[in-house]
């Protein structure tokens, strides 16, 4: 699948699955499970280094991570699913050049077809402009945006009427600058239903509600793997419970 396959989702009114993965064991899971899309997050930061944020996770790191995606997937070629992989804190915000080298060597060397950005600023639609015109398809991400945690929070956004306006402002300016979708992670419904009409490419939403073109969890969120579930995302099963246990009961035999 490429990139912009994602509008001709929308255009059928066929919704749009993103899945994360960070491992062989993790896209093999998630491709079977027939997500139409597999985003390596920089959310592994957290759930697989055991960092608080995302900010500390390295391009390196993301590189390991989303080769190891790549050597997951059993289908053909042209039957996995689309990867995108994040483009981390750093590796965007100093500029168009180094912007290009960090997403070029994702796609060069690792199953990565886009790279999703965050944030809607004059820095970074100039950095999105750039990448496309070299090839290289971007996904945006507003809303809650976790690299800007020290500056907005972890907590619900655009919730007052400026903010709402500005959001889908920079909505439309991410669909202008050549995204072929846009992920909006924990706002209020009423923005994802207006976006999902005013845009023609796809709105992905996380805690944004039921009125966007697709949804993206972080699988580890739905399995039950995480200490601290996020709001908007209700495990369906307690998997860490599940496997302690498991594996307690495996100890407990060979003490017999």
């Amino acid at each position: 699948m490429i990139p912009k396959e994602l509008v001709r989702f929308k255009e059928l009114r066929k919704p749009i699955t993103i899945l994360t993965a960070w491992d062989s064991i993790s896209s093999s899971i998630v491709e079977d499970a027939g997500a139409d899309v597999v985003l390596v997050g920089d959310s592994l930061a957290m759930f697989v280094h055991g960092h608080t944020t995302t900010l500390p996770i390295t391009l390196e790191q993301m590189l390991h991570h989303a080769q190891a995606v790549g050597r997951g997937f059993k289908n053909p070629v042209d039957k996995q699913p689309l990867v995108v992989c994040d483009l981390p804190f750093l590796s965007y915000q100093c500029g168009e050049d180094k912007a290009v080298s960090a997403a070029g060597t994702l796609l060069k060397n690792s199953c990565a077809s886009a790279v999703k950005l965050e944030g809607a600023e004059r820095e970074v639609l100039t950095v999105i402009n750039r990448l496309i015109r070299m090839g290289i398809p971007v996904m945006g991400h507003l809303g809650l945006t976790p690299q800007s945690v020290n500056n907005l929070g972890y907590k619900r956004q655009a919730e007052d009427p400026i903010s709402q306006n500005k959001l889908i402002d920079q909505a439309i300016q991410l669909e202008n600058a050549g995204c072929f979708a846009i992920v909006l992670e924990h706002v209020p419904d009423n923005i994802a239903k207006n976006l999902r009409e005013k845009l023609i490419i796809p709105v992905i939403g996380i805690g944004a509600g039921d009125h966007c073109d697709g949804q993206v969890r972080v699988t580890a969120d739905l399995l039950g793997l995480t200490d601290k579930q996020p709001p908007f995302t209700k495990p369906l099963i307690e998997g860490k419970e599940l496997f302690s246990h498991t594996l307690k009961q495996w100890v407990k035999q060979q003490h017999l």
